[in-house]
């Protein structure tokens, strides 16, 4: 990923001056349980998808849902911005999508279970006009049971 420092001066000031979002609602809620009791599912901002399904384009305010028993070979990614370094997903899917990381702490009883899908939306995008999309992945979410969303953000 690249650091701010790094990027072009245009950019880096227009970045620096972009808005943060004020939601009415708090988006987060504390556990009432603890880790090993919980179901967790991924979101990750990488524009990571299943291979041949629509690539997401600068701007998208969809998402992609992501089969929990995916082959992580059949995760691509179509991440457009020249500032984006994919070195460390062509390494290794788990830096932008740590579904295997995930499973290794179910496997060791640190975490309850897996959630059956996982989701994928662009960074970048306009937050307030990914309130849709996030609205149906919540309905998803509370559909498979799942306690706990864990931000991959990219």
């Amino acid at each position: 990923m690249v650091r701010l420092k790094d990027i072009p001066s245009g950019e880096r000031e227009m970045l620096k001056e972009l808005p943060c979002p004020e939601f009415e609602d708090t988006p987060f809620v504390r556990i009432n349980k603890p880790l090993s009791q919980c179901r967790i599912s991924l979101l990750s901002t990488a524009a990571i998808q299943r291979r041949g399904e629509k690539l997401f384009w600068r701007g998208a305010v969809d998402y992609r849902v992501i089969p929990g028993d995916i082959e992580p070979n059949d995760i691509v990614m179509s991440h457009s911005s020249v500032n984006f370094d994919r070195t460390g997903f062509q390494q290794d899917l788990n830096i932008c999508f740590p579904l295997e990381r995930l499973q290794e702490l179910v496997s060791r009883g640190i975490v309850g279970s897996v959630g059956a899908f996982h989701y994928s939306v662009i960074g970048g995008s306009e937050p307030e006009q990914l309130k849709p999309a996030a609205l149906e992945i919540a309905r998803m979410l509370k559909n498979d049971h799942v306690d706990v969303l864990f931000l991959v953000p990219i």
